[in-house]
């Protein structure tokens, strides 16, 4: 989860329009969606390994979310172009944007799924509840922390990637159409 993604140039975004506060705002919201995220990957996680059509269908549902996404952020990318400078007296609640995008990334719960079957596969997992809770708080405090540092960090990584970051809607855009993609044609080839 450290590789550029929705979540994370999101909060490259907000920490670059509107400053740390915000993107730590941002990354709470994220990071309070991960409890459930996590909870429901360590109990579906056999289920769902036994049952490769659950699997399919999560796959299907992402790839019409994630084509929904990248006409959103197209769209906001072309504002952002035809727009001069104009005032924002609308206040945004990053919070609530940490909360939305997080519950709409299907890659969350596959994700964690897969950490867990990776554990057990080396025996350094079990379903007991100590196991468990210290799993759901280790993916909580490591989904906060590495969006803090995409904001902390939003300058340094502008400063390297130079233009790229300015046209972080197209990117944004780029990034979800290419997942959509990438899922349809993991699923029909």
């Amino acid at each position: 989860s450290i590789t550029p993604s929705m979540l994370n140039m999101t909060a490259l975004k907000i920490s670059l329009e509107k400053g740390r506060k915000a993107t730590n705002s941002y990354a709470l919201g994220v990071a309070i969606i991960a409890i459930p995220q996590a909870i429901v990957a360590v109990i579906l996680t056999r289920y769902i390994a036994d049952n490769p059509v659950i699997l399919e269908t999560l796959e299907k549902a992402g790839i019409f979310i994630f084509i929904l996404l990248s006409y959103y952020f197209y769209r906001q990318s072309k504002k952002a172009k035809i727009k001069v400078e104009e005032v924002k007296t609308k206040k945004e609640n990053h919070f609530l944007t940490g909360i939305t995008l997080a519950v709409i990334n299907i890659f969350a719960i596959p994700f964690f799924c897969g950490v867990v079957i990776l554990l057990e596969t080396f025996e350094s997992f079990s379903f007991q509840i100590i196991p468990v809770f210290f799993f759901i708080l280790g993916a909580v405090i490591g989904t906060f922390y590495i969006l803090f540092l995409y904001g902390k960090y939003a300058k340094i990584i502008q400063q390297k990637t130079g233009r790229l970051t300015n046209d972080i809607n197209l990117i944004l855009s780029i990034l979800t159409a290419a997942v959509a993609a990438f899922t349809i044609l993991k699923l029909f080839f």
